[in-house]
């Protein structure tokens, strides 16, 4: 959701929180039989871009990443963020909990083509710092969002020169708050359908492609969060303004990986959001109609299991 391709949005810290927490559950599960319906296909394999559709990959790795990325302060502003991170990274490619991607995720049934899980994650670029629409205002903190999310396979291709693809169809639901790590507020829900394609190979050796598609609706209180205008904050250049909820955006976003030595991956991307048509789009808060974001980095694993995860 209005991710940033990082990996997505500032989300290393998230992750390895998580990963602690979905560790410790771990621990009080027996590995032989789990509450969760599992299979030993996922719909979802996409977690560090080490992944091809059709080969077993380590139970659990460790590395470190960095990335830099321009983004816009927050959906539909006109100033941008230039942001530069370094970080170790963790996975865990459990039965029931598996962290990467920038999230975590906790799998309730994954049967078939379809897998329903409680997913954990950064959300929305927010960042207000320096912005001259909002100068004044309270600056926007960071978000992170968790609730269910279902997953269904469309398709698997195989390509003849080698290499393969899926199709992904996800809804998902949950609920945002914001931090700035001193303490958490409640702000509001959000729906997102999205299609996702996955590919490896096909264009060239080990590479990896990635496309999104998805739209974006919101409770009134997120959007609140970024285009209500209380008294308080009227000013010459800013109207007071009351934000209602619906539809916030889409977006489109292209990620491109590839090999830079063993164990180490390299990544392009960058992404468009469209905000035509939002419910806020008279809100002296709301500046541009379309924003971009455009990203590059890499991830390089150091440690690895011997033991294989069973997906």
């Amino acid at each position: 959701m209005f991710s940033i391709l990082l990996p997505k949005r500032l989300r290393f810290a998230v992750s390895i929180l998580v990963l602690s927490l979905s560790t410790i559950a771990h621990a009080n599960v027996d590995n032989d039989k789990t509450n969760a319906d599992v299979t030993s296909e996922s719909p979802d394999r996409n977690l560090t871009g080490f992944e091809a559709l059709d080969e077993e990959q380590p139970l659990w790795e460790f590395g470190v990443g960095g990335g830099v990325i321009d983004v816009a302060n927050y959906p539909a502003s006109s100033e941008r963020n230039f942001i530069a991170l370094a970080a170790p990274y963790l996975v865990y490619r459990g039965d029931v909990f598996r962290v990467g991607g920038g999230g975590a995720r906790a799998v309730v049934v994954e049967k078939g083509n379809v897998e329903l899980d409680l997913s954990f994650g950064g959300a929305f670029a927010a960042d207000s710092e320096d912005n001259s629409a909002r100068e004044g205002m309270p600056e926007l903190d960071f978000l992170f969002e968790v609730g269910p999310e279902i997953i269904y396979k469309v398709k698997d291709i195989s390509f003849d020169g080698g290499g393969n693809g899926r199709l992904n169809a996800k809804l998902q639901t949950r609920a945002v708050f914001s931090t700035d790590f001193g303490r958490i507020d409640q702000r509001g829900y959000v729906i997102e359908p999205e299609l996702s394609y996955q590919q490896r190979g096909g264009l060239f050796e080990k590479t990896g492609l990635n496309v999104s598609l998805s739209a974006t609706f919101a409770s009134e209180k997120l959007h609140d969060y970024f285009y209500q205008v209380g008294n308080e904050f009227v000013s010459d250049e800013r109207q007071a303004y009351d934000a209602k909820g619906g539809y916030l955006g889409s977006e489109l976003s292209i990620g491109f990986s590839f090999p830079v030595f063993e164990n180490a991956r390299g990544f392009l991307g960058g992404s468009a959001s469209f905000h035509q048509g939002s419910a806020n789009e008279d809100s002296p808060l709301f500046e541009d109609d379309v924003t971009f974001s455009i990203g590059a980095g890499f991830v390089w694993r150091l440690y690895e299991s011997d033991a294989k995860a069973s997906w």
